[in-house]
């Protein structure tokens, strides 16, 4: 079996690894930077994620790292805010200790942990990131920031839209409160990236921050570019996942379900002889839909009729449109295709 090289030790290319080595695969795990490492990221997990980190191997330690468990979602738009509880319980766990949770994983099951990639190395899983260059002109570039804070716990993730910003806040481990937020250049440059001044300048918000207090400085991460590869045809011997294969509006809180589930596949149809054009084609089929509909939701949001649909729309439909679709690792079609490539 070939050995598999990939690039990122991130929640999908951890989730690859993992998912490689089940399979038998050899994986070397490239990683450049210091990890694990606090990183700008809604730290939303939806209910989809528990049968993923099942079938990792890994759902046991994530239950005893405590994530805070989240039973309602809250919705600000303007002066109509929306309230819904969800369909199965979401978890919150910070991006610290859910990369180490899946990258400590990779290397008990015998990921070797290098720093450089080998050049034209075949087959490789490509999670790196966002790539692409095509971004918006100066001023209406996006930039993301997160901070930690103190503070009473709430079950609810809450998302407040304002100004073409979005803010969402949850809980996640040790009762501690996620405050991460999107918002355009020229809005940011209005309150010269001072971000505390930003989230108290929107009066729904600026009450729910008043019974906490920040315990780590703002991080900020950008500009920002929502691509969509999910159609495109992927190079031969090259699986692409999380951020790498489609970063799309995160505010629908889908980001590291669909980080996981790509990675998962990528290291499952790489190992067992499928190509990367089959391995798209799953992630096509699980998030082509939920992607399409929140890249809707956010040109709505951008509007001025955003105020006024949000009250039309029940919150429950909100929340399910956007969830990607439950999958397995692989098809029966591509079983049988699998047979015939071991066969040949």
């Amino acid at each position: 079996m070939n050995r598999i090289q990939i690039i990122g030790a991130g929640p999908a290319g951890s989730s690859a690894a993992i998912s490689a080595l089940l399979h038998g695969a050899p994986v070397d795990l490239i990683e450049k930077s210091k990890f694990p490492r606090h990183k700008v990221c809604g730290e939303f997990l939806s209910p989809e994620i528990v049968p993923v980190l099942q079938r990792l191997g890994v759902w046991t330690a994530f239950e005893q790292r405590k994530p805070a468990r989240i039973e309602r979602m809250e919705l600000h738009f303007g002066s109509k805010p929306k309230i819904a509880r969800l369909p199965e319980p979401a978890y919150g766990l910070s991006r610290y200790e859910y990369d180490r949770l899946l990258y400590d994983r990779a290397i008990e099951l015998g990921a070797q942990p290098a720093q450089q990639a080998t050049p034209d190395a075949m087959p490789r899983i490509w999670t790196a990131g966002r790539r692409g260059d095509r971004a918006e002109s100066r001023g209406k570039r996006l930039f993301g920031f997160k901070a930690h804070f103190n503070g009473p716990a709430h079950d609810a993730v809450e998302l407040y839209f304002f100004k073409g910003c979005y803010v969402g806040i949850n809980c996640v481990e040790n009762g501690i409160t996620n405050v991460c937020g999107l918002g355009p250049e020229r809005l940011l440059t209005s309150f010269n990236f001072e971000i505390d001044e930003l989230v108290h300048s929107f009066a729904p918000l600026s009450a729910r921050l008043t019974s906490l207090q920040r315990s780590m400085k703002w991080l900020n991460v950008g500009p920002l570019v929502f691509q969509n590869h999910l159609k495109q045809e992927p190079e031969p011997g090259v699986y692409s996942a999380g951020d790498a294969l489609s970063f799309v509006d995160p505010f629908t809180g889908s980001g590291l379900l669909s980080a996981a589930l790509t990675g998962e596949l990528a290291g499952s149809y790489a190992s067992q002889g499928f190509t990367s054009a089959d391995h798209r084609k799953a992630c096509r089929k699980a998030l082509a839909k939920p992607f399409g509909i929140s890249s809707l939701l956010r040109a709505v949001v951008r509007t001025q009729w955003a105020d006024h649909l949000a009250g039309l729309i029940p919150g429950e439909w909100l929340y399910k449109l956007t969830r990607p679709r439950k999958s397995g690792e692989c098809s029966e079609e591509d079983t049988r295709r699998q047979a015939r490539f071991h066969k040949e």
